[in-house]
């Protein structure tokens, strides 16, 4: 008598298993053999191994210059040699010894750094290649003290939080916009959007080519946007298209996630020294980032939500400002902050595709809404404000 397997039997199950660990198995005798007998080492004709250095972070203080450096060679690699300025200096590694490919170490010099002076730093391998890193502005980096970080939340509230909240404060004489006048303000916000993602992406992108190549830094931006603009398109959709005080959210956040790679953007430049705290630059960034308070309310006017919603709005869009000028002058790295912008970027999407749909769902046109005159005017606007005020910030 033959015996039947059925569906979801024990016998059926173990089968199933069966085929998944096999190829498991086969898949880590060849790695491991791979690794035993190094079946290619015959092919080799001597040549040394390809090396690199990724420079990643550089602190100054009174004991003197501190480089974390990222190895992103085929193999380990060892720093023989450190020369600042042409002179040779002693230097400590911490790990000591080689550094293995994808790993970090801390380079530390005795080296008597001068105030606002240019050092230039070369990083020589026991091969003989060299690296070199240039210290634009010699500047003492800032510690993580009570006082430090207080005028760095001070300065992300003003160019973060403060711009959002006078936007909002637009709210009461917006509400009696008509058709035209809520159009030309949906329309708005796609523009400043549509702005903050172009300037958002090409930020990453500088980014990511001083990024260790280990990171793969263009495909990394590239699926983190991507995978921000699917995860946020699921949880928005998951009750049905995002409206209201729902829709103004997720323009908060996509607002918020790129204020916070602003942040990290402008925390790096002051430790750097390539920027200063002038008055001209943070009224810059206010001035930009009022209109992002505009387009947070515009979803919201034809309701009445309470004062605390419009403080949790200013919050997400705004506070992170404050969070990535903190980041950015403590524990910058490029590749970070360029996947901060690339998630900023998926999100921002994320709020165009929702803001678009809505804006044609309220006027019943489809794609002939964007044709209209106020839609073509609010989109004119958002991009050429936003563009306009760009040009303060620049540094």
């Amino acid at each position: 008598m033959n015996k039947v397997v059925t569906i979801g039997s024990p016998a059926r199950s173990r089968n199933h298993w069966l085929w998944i660990g096999l190829p498991l198995a086969a898949l880590a005798i060849a790695v491991a053999w791979i690794i035993a007998v190094n079946p290619l080492q015959g092919l080799s004709n001597g040549a040394p191994a390809v090396e690199k250095l990724t420079f990643e972070r550089v602190v100054l203080d009174t004991s003197g210059l501190h480089l974390l450096v990222r190895a992103g060679g085929a193999e380990p690699m060892t720093i023989a040699q450190v020369q600042v300025d042409g002179a040779y200096w002693q230097f400590t590694q911490d790990p000591p010894g080689t550094i293995a490919r994808a790993s970090t170490a801390w380079i530390n010099l005795p080296f008597p750094w001068v105030l606002g002076e240019t050092h230039t730093v070369n990083l020589v391998t026991n091969s003989g290649i060299t690296f070199e890193h240039l210290i634009e502005v010699a500047v003492p980096t800032p510690t993580a003290t009570a006082g430090q970080l207080k005028l760095q939340g001070l300065v992300g509230i003003i160019v973060g939080v403060l711009p959002v909240a006078i936007g909002l404060m637009f709210y009461p004489a917006l509400r009696g916009v008509g058709q035209s006048g809520m159009n030309f303000l949906l329309a708005l916000t796609i523009g400043l959007l549509a702005f903050l993602l172009v300037d958002t992406i090409e930020e990453s992108f500088d980014l990511v080519v001083t990024a260790a190549a280990v990171f793969q830094g263009p495909v990394m931006v590239v699926l983190a946007g991507l995978a921000s603009f699917l995860v946020l398109m699921a949880i928005g959709r998951r009750r049905g298209t995002p409206t209201g005080l729902a829709l103004a959210t997720y323009i908060a956040l996509g607002i918020g996630l790129h204020n916070l790679g602003e942040g990290l953007a402008i925390g790096a430049a002051f430790v750097a020294g390539s920027a200063s705290l002038g008055t001209f630059l943070v009224l810059g960034f206010a001035l930009h980032n009022i209109t992002e308070g505009i387009g947070i309310a515009a979803p919201i006017l034809k309701e009445r939500p309470p004062l605390w919603t419009f403080a949790g709005l200013t919050l997400l869009a705004g506070g992170p400002a404050v969070l990535g000028m903190w980041l950015g002058s403590l524990a910058y790295a490029p590749q970070w902050s360029a996947l901060a912008l690339a998630i900023g970027a998926g999100a921002i999407l994320q709020v165009i595709v929702e803001v678009g749909a809505y804006l044609m769902r309220r006027n019943q046109k489809g794609l002939d809404t964007f044709f209209t005159p106020p839609v073509m005017g609010g989109l004119a606007a958002g991009v050429a404000f936003m563009y306009a005020t760009a040009a303060f910030i620049k540094v």
